[in-house]
């Protein structure tokens, strides 16, 4: 009886963490909507944005163009912790850490070989609908670079 009391308790557990990671508001894909969109010429222009689990992990994926407008793929897989964890992709940023300030708020910071390249803050409406980045950053010529992405939940 007691071992089937423990299981039933690990297994509702185990749901409810499941449960926890599909209803952020952070998870999802999210398109690029142009038109709402104010990035300047260098900065990354990320056309679709991925936010998936991986086991305990979250893992982002993006596709979109370098400053330079170039093709550009990434992949980053983490935890929302603040920490530094390994990019891949971006030529310009080897690491990226994510901190999540609340359920739809993350801020983000992308290092190459140690120094910061750009930091972002990232905020999902309270319908869960749409989604902004506002990214500060240099360009290839060093120049400081902001803009305000507009993202739809597909």
């Amino acid at each position: 009886m007691k071992a089937r009391m423990l299981l039933l308790t690990l297994a509702l557990c185990f749901a409810g963490t499941l449960s926890s990671f599909a209803q952020s508001p952070q998870m999802g894909t999210w398109k690029l909507d142009e038109a709402k969109s104010k990035i300047p010429a260098g900065l990354v222009k990320n056309s679709t944005v991925i936010y998936a689990t991986d086991g305990d992990n979250i893992k982002v994926t993006t596709d979109g163009t370098t400053g330079e407008g170039k093709p550009m793929h990434t992949e980053w897989t983490g935890k929302f912790d603040g920490k530094e964890y390994p990019l891949a992709g971006d030529p310009t940023a080897d690491s990226r850490s994510y901190k999540m300030i609340d359920e739809h708020k993350l801020d983000l910071t992308s290092k190459k070989s140690g120094k910061v390249i750009n930091t972002g803050h990232v905020v999902v409406s309270a319908d869960g609908k749409t989604r902004s980045l506002h990214l500060t950053g240099t360009d290839s010529a060093g120049k400081k670079v902001s803009g305000v992405s507009m993202y739809d939940k597909q």
